[in-house]
């Protein structure tokens, strides 16, 4: 597995519906609310095998209220 940051920017006033959505999918490892540039901070773990940008486009990027995405991979951790 993979793990992978990604902060989420919301359209105005979607923060928490986009939240429940990304729970209800149940693709995260932990999912925050964050101030500053993003809105979201969500923390989950792509199969090994799979393509990460394909991977956050078919089950993240098609929910409703997300206005852009900035993803952060990881390599190791110490």
């Amino acid at each position: 597995m993979n793990c992978v940051f990604v902060q989420i920017r919301c359209r105005p006033g979607t923060a928490y519906r986009v939240a429940d959505e990304i729970t209800l999918r149940e693709i995260h490892s932990e999912l925050y609310s964050t101030s500053g540039e993003f809105d979201l901070l969500l923390k989950m773990y792509v199969p090994a095998d799979a393509d990460i940008g394909k991977y956050i486009n078919d089950n993240l990027l098609d929910i409703d209220g997300i206005e852009r995405t900035l993803t952060t991979l990881t390599f190791r951790a110490f």
